[in-house]
């Protein structure tokens, strides 16, 4: 292939799959990972390769790069955006949506880093595209927990930058306000979801497709230009 190989994550539905057209209309090959296979297959995007894996699955990921990178070359770019959102009160949440959470949201964006970095270190090029979120950035009701998950994800990504700086690999943290996908339906909190999709309701929200373009804005700078962190929500989003 002429282009090289990008991995997405989560790439099933919402940010993910808009992500993977929009890469797919430059004529990149692809790895999508997700844990429904026909969510990844139905996008019926050319020069693909879907897995069903769930990111908190260490080996498993790493088998799926090593799998794509045999078939289409060093993986140029993962975009990390598999992500779980369940929001309400810490005093009553189960205590297993808050493991969920760090398990696919700090746990699975590790393991994504894992599978590629060192490709990437060795070869003196790669980029790292981390999705973050508004919320790992300021606190909200009833997002204690995600909002917790998501700054990680801001700190690692900073902190890998400064890592890998050196061996010309670029880390960039993509920071969405709210979007219009269904992250809210993972949501089992009724009381919670009704308020933030309210919420949805009274602003106009950016399409998923928009924050892919982002996505693939900060790819396609030159190698040596790094848009370290980028923060973009619906101007009616006043929080």
């Amino acid at each position: 292939m002429a282009q090289p190989l990008i991995v997405i994550t989560g790439a099933g539905s919402g940010i993910g799959a808009a992500v993977a057209r929009a890469f797919a209309d430059r004529g990149h090959p692809l790895l999508l990972l997700g844990r429904r296979l026909d969510r990844l297959t139905g996008l019926g995007l050319p020069h693909a390769l879907a897995r069903a894996v769930d990111v908190t699955d260490r080996a498993a990921v790493a088998a799926a790069v090593a799998e794509a990178e045999a078939a289409f070359g060093p993986a140029d770019a993962i975009v990390n955006n598999a992500g779980t959102m369940l929001l309400g009160e810490v005093a009553e949440q189960p205590a297993r949506e808050w493991d969920r959470m760090v398990d696919v949201n700090v746990r699975g964006l590790l393991n994504g880093i894992a599978a590629v970095l060192p490709g990437m270190v060795d070869r003196g090029t790669g980029t790292v595209i981390n999705i973050g979120s508004v919320a790992g950035l300021k606190s909200y009701p009833k997002h204690t927990v995600y909002s917790g998950t998501k700054a990680a994800v801001h700190a690692i990504s900073e902190s890998l930058r400064e890592e890998v700086a050196a061996h010309g690999v670029r880390v960039v943290t993509i920071a969405p306000g709210a979007v219009r996908t269904d992250l809210l339906s993972h949501t089992t909190d009724e009381a919670a979801k009704a308020d933030y999709q309210a919420f949805k309701d009274a602003v106009e929200l950016p399409a998923a497709e928009e924050i892919a373009e982002a996505v693939r804005w900060v790819y396609e700078q030159p190698q040596r230009i790094t848009v370290r962190e980028l923060v973009l929500a619906a101007t009616g989003q006043a929080a």
